[in-house]
């Protein structure tokens, strides 16, 4: 049961109540019969009139619920039209009073829509009105009268933004080139002769209209501008080049070109006018000193031709430069020579520069590789040699590169120019490939003449003995005072030869070996200690100076063994005849080796 109805049956039951409780008041009066009917009628016509007044009230409330369900019905429809929306779908089973509220909210809300999309298009139509007169453009064609759609407000709000950047794109163009147009006039010294140039320079940048013939008729007014500024600044240019080339070749000092300093910028026509005066200042001046301006082209050619790794018949081939007639004819032809030589570098300057950089790298791996076979290198601190094997590395891989690129690039040069690229007259690579035999053939000399050495050299120690080196100092031994002479025992040294009569026998000073001292009662002779199975510690003192004893057994010079007895019988006269020996076949591999150097050396010009 709803509420409402719970509640009429209430108000059923108040009102009996109320009537039963009426009829008690009147017994307890006493009110007769008659008045109680009458009473009653009054209740009841009060209450009858009561609810018929609220019975035509909820009446007329339906009533204008229906109209305005029916006038939202077709406000609504005309709406959807307008806004090309679709209709609105009313749902089934709903009450009168919930039909009118969704009716209005909706109609309220179209009608919001209508009035923003109206406000919306008024808006677009003033922004392009605008716009249009700006960039000289017919205006957007859209139906004033009519609702526009989303899909149309959309395509003109684009067409608007469209418009706003091709406003703001032109006005920075237009911004920009009277910018370099008012100083292309300036630097010109032009002024304003036409109604157009007049209209750029002097008025409102807003007032200009940005149409694209008024952009181009700019874009050709600049170019006509720049292409007059680019002839003043070449020839400018031009004329200061020569000036510095004549100053150059002139000598002129410092003092003497600082007052020219003001001209040498600025292509303006007082600049202009005055560094042709200072051309043809230096032109005669030139004509005056003609030989040492000659000179100094010759200069200027030999450094050309370096970077141009021109060779001895190339440079020969331009016969003036060693010509001693110094004419104005001479100077002509060494100026075009200097100017053929100028374009040729530029033109071919990559390729030279690639040369350069592997003469350069070539030059610093040539370094490496002496560097590598020094001994002293070891000795380097700091960290010198690691950086340097590094490096050598690197190089070692970057050449080849170097070279394979520098061969592909020379290849197309070729093909393109019909001619070999010459390197000191000679082809690239035939010239690297040469560089590559000869220091194959400098790394097999210096190894052949280290072997001769080598040789020499143990054929010397194993004549005359090796140099003494001094022994390490070891705990336990105490070294030989300088000057001190050994006692030696009188029965095994009676032969011997004192050092200084054999001295001159070997053209050097004779060293003993370090040979431990007697004992003091000399019963012992040294044999018997030094071959006796204990291991005394001048047994090992003597052990321990091994390095003093000559190779494959042999003693030094002058020294004694303790296992072996002095050999005294070595007379002065088979001393030297060993000598001259060696002598001779020394001098014999000396001219072999002189014999063999000449004919390398012939073989490497030939």
């Amino acid at each position: 049961m709803r509420r409402s109805e719970v509640l009429a049956e209430e108000s059923i039951v108040c009102l009996q109540k109320a009537l039963i409780h009426l009829r008690e008041i009147w017994e307890l009066i006493g009110i007769p019969e008659e008045q109680r009917l009458q009473r009653t009628e009054v209740v009841k016509k009060h209450i009858k009139d009561l609810l018929d007044r609220m019975i035509a009230e909820e009446e007329s409330l339906r009533e204008r619920l229906l109209k305005s369900i029916s006038f939202c019905q077709k406000e609504l429809s005309t709406l959807c039209n307008e806004l090309q929306v679709k209709p609105f779908q009313e749902e089934k089973e709903t009450t009168v009073l919930q039909l009118e509220k969704d009716l209005r909210t909706q109609v309220e809300l179209l009608r919001k829509q209508k009035k923003e999309r109206k406000q919306e298009l008024n808006l677009l139509q003033e922004q392009d009105q605008e716009l249009c007169e700006i960039l000289c453009m017919p205006t957007y064609d859209v139906d004033s009268t009519s609702v526009p759609t989303l899909e149309e407000l959309n395509l003109f709000r684009q067409h608007v933004a469209t418009l706003r950047e091709t406003k703001e794109s032109r006005h920075e163009q237009f911004v920009s080139i009277k910018k370099q147009i008012i100083l292309c006039m300036e630097e010109l010294e032009h002024t304003p002769d036409t109604s157009f140039e007049k209209d750029i320079v002097c008025e409102d940048e807003s007032a200009f209209c940005l149409s694209l013939e008024n952009i181009a008729t700019l874009q050709k007014l600049l170019q006509q501008l720049e292409i007059k500024k680019s002839k003043n600044e070449a020839e400018c240019e031009g004329l200061r080049a020569q000036i510095r080339e004549l100053w150059d070749r002139l000598q002129i000092p410092e003092e003497e070109r600082e007052p020219v300093a003001a001209i040498m910028t600025g292509s303006k026509a007082k600049v202009r006018n005055a560094l042709q005066l200072e051309v043809d200042r230096l032109e005669e001046l030139k004509m005056q000193n003609i030989k040492q301006v000659i000179e100094t082209i010759r200069v200027e050619l030999a450094q050309f031709w370096d970077q141009c790794f021109y060779s001895k018949e190339q440079r020969q081939a331009f016969a003036p430069y060693y010509s001693e007639d110094y004419t104005e004819n001479l100077l002509h032809l060494h100026d075009a020579e200097i100017i053929r030589l100028r374009n040729y570098y530029e033109v071919h300057k990559e390729l030279f520069e690639g040369v350069q950089k592997w003469e350069e790298s070539w030059k610093l791996f040539l370094e490496f590789e002496r560097k590598a076979s020094d001994p002293s290198r070891f000795t380097n601190r700091g960290g010198n040699l690691l950086k340097e094997e590094k490096e050598r590395a690197k190089l070692q891989k970057t050449l080849p590169k170097l070279e394979e690129e520098l061969k592909a690039r020379i290849e197309k040069w070729e093909q393109e120019q019909s001619m070999a690229f010459m390197v000191n007259g000679q082809k690239f690579m035939e010239y690297v490939t040469e560089q590559w035999e000869l220091h194959r053939l400098e790394k097999e000399k210096a190894k052949q003449e280290r072997q001769l050495k080598n040789k020499r050299q143990t054929e010397a120690e194993m004549l005359y003995g090796s140099a003494p080196r001094t022994p390490s100092k070891r705990p336990g031994l105490t070294p030989n005072k300088p000057g001190k002479v050994r006692k030696m025992n009188t029965t095994t040294m009676s032969s011997a030869t004192p050092n200084s009569s054999i001295r001159p026998a070997f053209g050097g000073t004779m060293y003993r070996s370090p040979v431990s001292r007697l004992p003091p009662s000399g019963s012992k002779s040294v044999i018997t200690s030094m071959c006796s199975g204990k291991k005394t510690p001048r047994a090992a003192r003597l052990r321990a100076n091994k390095e003093n004893m000559e190779l494959n057994g042999s003693m030094l010079s002058g020294g004694y063994s303790g296992s072996t007895p002095l050999q005294h019988n070595c007379s002065i006269k088979s001393i030297a005849s060993t000598y001259s020996e060696f002598s001779r076949e020394l001098s014999k591999a000396s001219r072999a080796d002189a014999t063999s150097r000449i004919l390398n050396s012939t073989n490497i010009q030939s």
